[in-house]
């Protein structure tokens, strides 16, 4: 009995620092999978999620711009652009719910996947984008913008992947950029041309690649 105890008590303390040790490595992965302004999910933590999200056929993936980002820094202060972010970021999460998730693709781009129960998408991002309108709470009330939504429901596009339908809600997102009307759906009406599927000048797009359009 004394060596079972013994054995114990030697054990115990390297157990107890293995815990420590993979609790510790669990936080630091966490952390490295967050965006560190927003909290949201960076790009490689989203695309994980987001893809496992979409065997559900109620998927819809939503791409999210803000406008005028620029003229923001540009008059208030990179503070005040890094506070219209982190709102921009937790209203989208907000919207999205523990259903989905939300991710900051880079700079004052977002993308969010979100399971649409009811068949209401459309409704649920034309709210969402007057949300995102408002003015932030604490700071000046001129610190504000709209941020265009482009979405595509992945039944109506069976077969792609999480890039292709980034795509499309980037084309869609682009076309109401440009037409002010806030949120858009991906395959009505005629799009904006692409190179490979990204519009001219945007990552991911090659000069040398042949110019393709996405039409309804």
């Amino acid at each position: 009995m004394n060596t079972w105890l013994s054995m114990l008590a030697a054990v115990t303390p390297v157990a107890s620092g293995w815990t420590a040790h993979t609790l510790w490595l669990r936080r630091r992965l966490n952390v490295a999978r967050r965006d560190p302004l927003t909290g949201l999910r960076t790009r490689e933590a989203f695309t994980r999620r987001a893809t496992a999200l979409l065997r559900d056929p109620r998927a819809v993936v939503v791409l999210a711009d803000v406008d005028r980002f620029k003229q923001i820094n540009d008059t208030f202060g990179h503070a005040a652009g890094d506070a219209l972010l982190k709102a921009t970021a937790d209203r989208l999460a907000h919207h999205v719910g523990r259903s989905g998730v939300a991710g900051r693709l880079g700079g004052d781009e977002f993308a969010a996947v979100l399971i649409d129960d009811h068949g209401t998408a459309g409704d649920l991002l034309s709210v969402l984008h007057g949300v995102l309108a408002r003015p932030i709470d604490g700071q000046d009330p001129a610190v504000h913008t709209t941020v265009s939504l482009g979405w595509v429901r992945a039944a109506d596009f069976p077969g792609e992947d999480l890039s292709a339908l980034l795509r499309q809600a980037d084309e869609a997102m682009y076309a109401a950029k440009q037409a002010r009307a806030g949120a858009r759906r991906a395959g009505l009406g005629r799009l904006f041309a692409t190179v490979t599927g990204r519009r001219a000048g945007r990552a991911g797009a090659r000069a040398d690649a042949p110019v393709v359009g996405v039409a309804a």
